[in-house]
């Protein structure tokens, strides 16, 4: 019976990763991933040198599942990655984790980079309670959304498309209000982007540039709630 290790890979900066993380990845016999051209890129920057990669992603896993369930029992070492940070928070992987412990598969875990709990803590932000939305739905249901957590004294995460960041703060602006707000655009990478502010000074701010990259956004909880939560 083989093991599966989730490793948490970095969300930017190829330099953020674990020394226990490449110690697993070197003795790994094969690496669950989402996209097999972004491993490379990460096992090549660590010179680990060629892997037996296996694609595991949203858009397949229902369909590999028992194969790859049938790898991990035939191999001593199998690891589960995801394109950048924490396996399974807003990527894939969840069902070969479940199916593990269906199975009576042994799992272990090496943490790594995660955007949300990164930008909460960049943020500055009052508050040790949080909810994190992930990417945020669309139309009415994103509307309703805001709508429930309005009155919430709790930091509320997400993550932004950049095409749709500009109307999803005017919606935060006409339901929440001129909140705080603190946005991070492609964190740890070269490009990397800052900004701390209110609501408005946020739409502002990114109404005059074509917003490009990955989006991690921490809105403040209702005023003065934080402190009595």
């Amino acid at each position: 019976m083989g093991k599966l290790y989730i490793i948490g890979t970095p969300i930017g900066n190829l330099k953020d990763i674990s020394l226990r993380a490449v110690e697993i990845l070197k003795e790994s016999d094969i690496i669950f991933v989402e996209d097999k051209r972004v491993t490379i890129k990460l096992l090549n920057s660590l010179e680990i040198g060629k892997k037996e990669l296996f694609t595991f992603s949203e858009y397949n896993a229902h369909k590999v599942l028992n194969k790859a369930i049938g790898i991990i029992k035939e191999n001593n070492i199998c690891s589960l990655v995801s394109d950048a940070g924490m396996p399974v928070i807003s990527d894939p992987g969840y069902q070969l984790i479940n199916k593990c412990w269906e199975e009576n598969i042994e799992i272990d875990i090496i943490p790594g980079p995660n955007a949300p709990s990164a930008a909460i803590a960049i943020s500055g932000f009052p508050g040790s309670k949080y909810m994190f939305q992930g990417f945020l739905p669309r139309g009415k249901n994103k509307r309703r959304l805001f709508r429930k957590m309005k009155d919430l004294g709790i930091l509320f995460v997400f993550f932004e498309s950049p095409q749709r960041l500009n109307n999803t703060l005017k919606e935060i602006l006409e339901i929440v209000g001129n909140r705080d707000i603190f946005i991070a655009r492609e964190m740890t990478k070269v490009h990397q982007e800052l900004f701390r502010g209110k609501v408005s000074e946020a739409i502002q701010h990114f109404s005059k540039k074509n917003v490009k990259g990955e989006i991690t956004v921490v809105l403040s909880g209702k005023e003065d709630e934080n402190e009595k939560i």
